[in-house]
């Protein structure tokens, strides 16, 4: 009876039968995915793009957004301030300060850390950062992405709320 209820279980539909099928948007909405073809394995060659180029590409995109006042959680952001006071310092923070990649040869998978500014809407910026790390990433490096964490790690309340002492 076994080898009976095994035969009658239904079977999902075999892809890619049947006209009626819509093709399958990109994670953003834009248009076709780019599941099953990229544009960075050819029959000329193949290339490949560093976990370092993908994570700069995704920290200025999240920055380029209203509302993100910083990039990092704590520590990365305490670094940061330090190397920027270093007489070898940078001159600013690092482009993917905040930002940790996984990179596949044909999709990325992003996690951004960052501090919002008091007031905005906190899953409206999150939207929005994802949105824009989203595209940015697709249309640069021709990866598909796959998903976008964001962690709001604190909020900004301003220079003068900040500086304010509560011993005088």
């Amino acid at each position: 009876m076994a080898q009976s209820e095994q035969q009658h279980q239904p079977q999902p539909p075999p892809q890619g039968s049947g006209a009626a099928q819509s093709a399958p948007t990109s994670p953003t909405g834009a248009g076709p995915s780019r599941r099953g073809r990229s544009e960075l394995i050819t029959e000329r060659g193949k290339t490949s793009i560093a976990d370092a180029v993908v994570a700069k590409i995704a920290g200025i995109a999240a920055q380029e957004i209203s509302g993100v006042h910083n990039m990092g959680a704590g520590a990365a952001r305490a670094l940061g301030a330090l190397k920027e006071k270093l007489p070898m310092g940078s001159s600013g923070p690092s482009a993917s300060q905040g930002v940790s990649v996984e990179v596949g040869e044909r999709q990325a998978a992003i996690d951004v850390d960052l501090v919002a500014e008091y007031g905005v809407s906190i899953p409206d910026l999150a939207q929005a950062v994802r949105d824009n790390v989203s595209q940015s990433v697709e249309r640069m490096t021709g990866l598909e992405v796959t998903e976008v964490n964001v962690n709001v790690d604190d909020v900004w309340l301003g220079e003068e709320q900040a500086e304010e002492s509560r011993v005088e």
